[in-house]
């Protein structure tokens, strides 16, 4: 049964890494028919469910909102093999990412398996937060479980779609992480279980509205734009070709104004 799963599984994380999995029902095995994730983007996910967190406290959703953008990650804590490979990619991408969860944005992590606990949790946010190190706060870090229809109300909005296997005792799911606005609007939404720290930095600025990152940062929003279809940041050609050209005509006046100085 494990051996099943952990295939299925592979196959998710591979179908939805490139881009957003709308793949023919038909062509799909029984079991894979009504997993996937369908973006959302500019929606607003409900604030008001209410879930548990780590340390056993009832919180709104919408406490995590409001100053910063929030990094959201849909896993269950006794998963066997993908949720773990997805919260290390996670971790792993943040801590190249020049910014701090906890200071710059949070990241808020959800059991979609109503029958995880918060010692569960609590669990997994240790093990997470160790590999992490010392950057950023811990407090940034919130890990929560909740009931089926805090559950369904949540996934449903994001458009994740899962299912358990009663066969394996597993739940099927896709694989992918979702970047929302501090007023809860879905930003950016990104596939796999890997990811490129340069993109998760750009879309932090982005949903940011530029209130964090450099000037450098916005050049960069400037040369890259987000392709929902890939889930990544390609270079944007044309603006590359406008800066140039603009970057072009101040050299030639500055060379212009130079020379008049030199030889009135």
């Amino acid at each position: 049964m494990l051996c099943r799963f952990i295939s299925l599984s592979a196959l998710l994380a591979l179908s939805v890494c490139a881009k957003e999995w709308r793949a023919p029902q038909s062509t799909l095995p029984p079991a894979l028919r009504n997993i996937g994730i369908d973006q959302k983007l500019g929606q607003t996910i409900p604030v008001n469910l209410q879930f548990t967190d780590e340390a056993a406290r009832t919180v709104r959703l919408g406490e995590y909102f409001g100053q910063k953008p929030v990094l959201l990650v849909l896993v269950y804590y006794q998963c066997p093999m993908l949720c773990s490979e997805l919260l290390q990619g996670v971790m792993k991408a943040l801590r190249v990412v020049p910014f701090e969860a906890g200071k710059q944005f949070d990241v808020v992590v959800v059991s979609f398996d109503p029958k995880d606990t918060p010692e569960n949790a609590m669990t997994k946010k240790r093990e997470i937060l160790q590999r992490y190190g010392k950057r950023g706060d811990p407090a940034g870090w919130h890990f929560l479980t909740g009931q089926e229809p805090s559950i369904r109300a949540l996934t449903q909005a994001v458009g994740f779609r899962y299912q358990w296997d009663q066969e394996s005792q597993t739940f099927i799911h896709a694989s992918g992480i979702m970047i929302l606005t501090p007023e809860a609007r879905l930003a950016r939404y990104f596939y796999g279980i890997e990811f490129q720290p340069s993109d998760l930095r750009l879309a932090f600025v982005e949903a940011s509205k530029s209130k964090i990152g450099s000037p450098v940062d916005q050049l960069l929003l400037y040369c890259f734009h987000y392709d929902p279809a890939s889930g990544k940041y390609g270079l944007m050609i044309l603006n590359i070709v406008r800066a140039g050209a603009a970057m072009t005509v101040f050299g030639l006046v500055g060379l212009i104004l130079m020379l008049r100085r030199t030889n009135p």
